[in-house]
């Protein structure tokens, strides 16, 4: 059988999930995704007056974090570019380690993985 190979957090990029919308309040990002994945779901099972979407708003580090993920960078160079904005705060890049590693939980990133030689 064979083993999973070991992925450091820092080498992965983060891509935000297709089913997710980005919307503004403010200074900070408003992030909108389906209540049910199944259109005949939102039509049956919906209670009236409530949105078929869940909306969840990011606070100003959350905001920063998300601006950032673009597909493209890694999470390490995303914890580069918020020295300045967590004005290198004692173990900031842990916190944005665990808040990206919880937003993949929540299903509102995905990992692209890093390649392999």
């Amino acid at each position: 059988m064979a083993t999973k190979e070991k992925i450091n957090l820092l080498d992965v990029v983060p891509f935000r999930s297709t089913h997710i919308t980005t919307e503004w309040e403010g200074d900070c990002v408003v992030i909108a995704f389906p209540r049910f994945k199944y259109e005949w779901m939102k039509k049956f099972m919906l209670p009236k007056g409530l949105s078929a979407d869940i909306r969840v708003t990011l606070e100003l580090h959350g905001t920063a974090v998300w601006e950032l993920i673009d597909g493209e960078r890694t999470v390490r160079d995303i914890i580069k570019e918020l020295a300045a904005h967590f004005e290198n705060e004692d173990n900031y890049e842990s916190r944005v380690t665990a808040y990206i590693a919880q937003m993949q939980k929540d299903g509102f990133i995905i990992y692209l993985l890093p390649d392999q030689p």
